[in-house]
């Protein structure tokens, strides 16, 4: 099965359009929050790259700096003006100027490199960032200038689909792959597979065996990692030398988002095919948090950790939701353009 195939199918299994040409906008890829100021955020579409500054009510959508669709949006922690695209084609887009011009950040990636997946920023350092492509991992140390191959150890594997930094030691990161979790200890020069509980080795041969969509850490305790996949929640507390099943309960298998409160670990979303879940005892049990929310197929969530009662779905078809009340209850936030100065006649 070729490249391309196997990733589509095993992460944008839900993602990708099915239903014949959308209407623009109905299908939200990508939230970013600025971190401090609530009122801004981005999101990406099928479509275009949206930016509001009053916290939804109104949006500027920006010209199209790729010819490619916009996969992925990551906000620059330290330096939020700082916005970054990864595409569908076309790989690195960087902005300067909170999204009013966009250049193209790409020297030393493979020229096949076009699918970028997720961008996660050094805690301390923002211009050093990993990058999750189809064809592997990729670090720059220098704001996206020059990008460098770190994909040692991860042989059997190519496409990697979800990274997590460790924010108390940003030397430990989590790779997500096709093939189940990969661990590094050094900043990436080296990865050591950790799939034990995730998957048995014997059906890693199998092109679709395990697609690793969302991983999130405890920041209380960076040895508890989550891993929402194709195939079920999965939680570890030993940094993935052992993995446990979580969240049988779930109604779809299918995870591709994951939000965890940043300081009550025991609150814990999960979104998929069909909808919004939330745990309050740490993945045990479940309630579905839909209401208000017009099409299930959730493909992206988002949380402002300052303050985590308010939360952001992107949906397959009904666009962008938000909640103010830790997800009981859900409101559109259409992408409406703010109106342009009447031109006088005089």
């Amino acid at each position: 099965m070729r490249l391309h195939t196997v990733f589509t199918w095993t992460l944008f299994a839900i993602l990708l359009p099915s239903f014949g040409c959308q209407k623009e906008s109905e299908s939200i890829v990508s939230i970013a929050l600025h971190p401090t100021n609530a009122k801004i955020l981005y999101v990406a579409t099928n479509d275009a790259v949206y930016k509001s500054r009053d916290g939804g009510g109104t949006w500027e959508r920006f010209p199209s700096f790729s010819a490619r669709r916009v996969t992925t949006l990551a906000i620059d922690p330290l330096l939020p003006a700082t916005i970054y695209a990864g595409t569908m084609g076309d790989a690195v887009y960087k902005s300067p100027d909170g999204g009013q011009h966009w250049l193209p950040h790409n020297v030393g990636l493979k020229e096949h490199v076009s699918f970028v997946n997720q961008f996660v920023f050094h805690p301390a350092l923002s211009e050093k960032i990993y990058i999750a492509t189809t064809v592997g991992a990729f670090l720059t140390k220098d704001g996206g200038r020059e990008w460098e191959e770190r994909m040692n150890g991860m042989k059997e594997v190519h496409i990697v689909t979800s990274i997590a930094i460790n924010p108390k030691d940003p030397t430990i990161l989590f790779g997500g792959t096709t093939g189940g979790m990969y661990r590094t200890e050094d900043g990436a020069m080296l990865w050591k597979k950790i799939n034990s509980g995730l998957i048995p080795e014997s059906e890693l041969m199998a092109s679709m065996a395990l697609g690793v969509n969302a991983i999130e850490i405890d920041r209380t305790n960076p040895d508890i990692v989550y891993a929402g996949t194709t195939k079920g929640l999965f939680r570890t507390v030993n940094r993935g030398e052992e993995w446990e099943r979580i969240g049988e309960s779930l109604i779809d298998p299918f995870i591709s988002s994951i939000l965890l409160h940043p300081t009550e670990p025991s609150q814990l979303y999960v979104g998929g095919p069909k909808g919004v879940w939330k745990s309050s005892d740490g993945g045990k049990t479940w309630r579905a948090m839909n209401q208000g929310i017009a099409t299930l197929n959730i493909r992206a969530l988002a949380m402002n950790l300052k303050n985590p009662q308010v939360l952001y779905a992107g949906t397959n078809g009904s666009g962008l939701y938000r909640s103010t009340d830790a997800g009981t209850i859900w409101t559109s936030v259409p992408l409406k353009a703010a109106p342009q100065p009447s031109v006088g006649s005089g």
